[in-house]
């Protein structure tokens, strides 16, 4: 089955701290619409390209992502979906070794993927959405979301088959 995929390109900025510990923080900043979604979308990674430098800080394109619609996921997506203001998740990490220090990994807009890479120990930050991924996440949950039907849940009744019933057995002498 084909997987829904829509290209975006992530910003990263970099902010000049006047601080004694560290020199600059690095985010994400926004997420930029690459293309049309479609099934048989393809993206290739590309080199980041520094896109605006300035006293306030430096700004650093990096393309080739798609955001991925799974079926597995639909729980994280109705749950960001119905927030009054989604987002898209970036999982990011620091390498000082590469240039810029900063790279982004993956992008996702499951509450629930983005939980998990928080739980394993990863950089998570979360963007605005832009109203064409809401336009193309929203039909899909719509279209696909089965909320989980609670179960009543039965508890342990010790007393409920007589097998602890104290005078089973007669006490009366033979």
């Amino acid at each position: 089955m084909p997987v829904s995929r829509f290209p975006v390109h992530v910003l990263m900025r970099r902010t000049p701290l006047a601080n004694r510990w560290t020199s600059e923080s690095w985010a994400p900043a926004a997420i930029e619409i690459a293309g049309a979604p479609g099934d048989d979308v393809s993206v290739e990674r590309q080199p980041p390209v520094r896109v605006d430098d300035g006293p306030a800080g430096t700004w650093w394109r990096f393309a080739g992502f798609a955001l991925e619609l799974h079926r597995s996921e639909l729980e994280g997506y109705y749950l960001n979906v119905r927030e009054p203001s989604p987002q898209v998740f970036v999982m990011w990490r620091r390498d000082e070794a590469t240039t810029p220090p900063a790279t982004p990994h993956l992008v996702t807009v499951s509450y629930n993927e983005a939980a998990r890479m928080l739980d394993g120990g990863e950089l998570v930050d979360a963007v605005p959405m832009a109203p064409e991924i809401l336009a193309w996440v929203a039909p899909y949950v719509e279209a696909n979301y089965q909320p989980e039907q609670r179960k009543k849940v039965k508890r342990n009744d010790p007393f409920a088959d007589g097998a602890f019933v104290r005078d089973r057995v007669s006490r009366e002498p033979k």
